[in-house]
């Protein structure tokens, strides 16, 4: 008889990356966007890697397919935002994240007081660290269905070592 161990390895999560940006929300403001997604570069690939960052977000009871998750009400939550010295700083069980903010961005988080997180199990090899990655690239995957369906989604309290 075999066993199977449903415990995620950190190195099946493949380069996480985690990009910050602001776009114009429905109530005509900027809001304060991070996406997070994995390059789908472990062993076995993309699908190694939606499989492994899916079990990271429910294990931490972050539903994945588009429910919005609202960190303003739920305090509780396992995943934080620290913002300071132009670097948004994600945190979650099993993973610390950091991005470059753009200037426009922490002005939108530091107006609402929180950024809209989408976590997505969808990789994007073209979304390395560290080179320029275009609006138009950014919109056509940060909005594809293939990107915002198998994602977490939630509004993310920022914080500050300020206080």
């Amino acid at each position: 008889m075999t066993s199977t161990s449903t415990a995620m390895r950190p190195a099946d999560l493949g380069t996480l990356v985690v990009l910050a940006w602001s776009g114009e929300a429905p109530d005509g403001t900027d809001m304060p966007y991070l996406l997070a997604y994995s390059l789908g570069d472990a062993e076995g690939g993309a699908e190694t890697t939606a499989a492994a960052v899916e079990h990271l977000l429910t294990s931490n009871g972050l539903p994945v397919g588009g429910k919005l998750v609202d960190g303003l009400v739920k305090r509780s939550l396992p995943v934080s935002l620290l913002v300071e010295a132009g670097q948004a700083i994600l945190r979650m069980p099993q993973l610390v994240a950091q991005a470059d903010a753009p200037p426009e961005w922490l002005a939108a988080v530091a107006r609402r007081g929180y950024a809209y997180l989408v976590f997505t199990t969808r990789a994007w090899p073209e979304g390395k660290p560290g080179e320029p990655v275009g609006p138009a690239d950014l919109a056509a995957f940060a909005g594809a269905e293939e990107t915002l369906k198998p994602a977490a989604h939630i509004l993310l309290p920022a914080t500050s070592l300020r206080g």
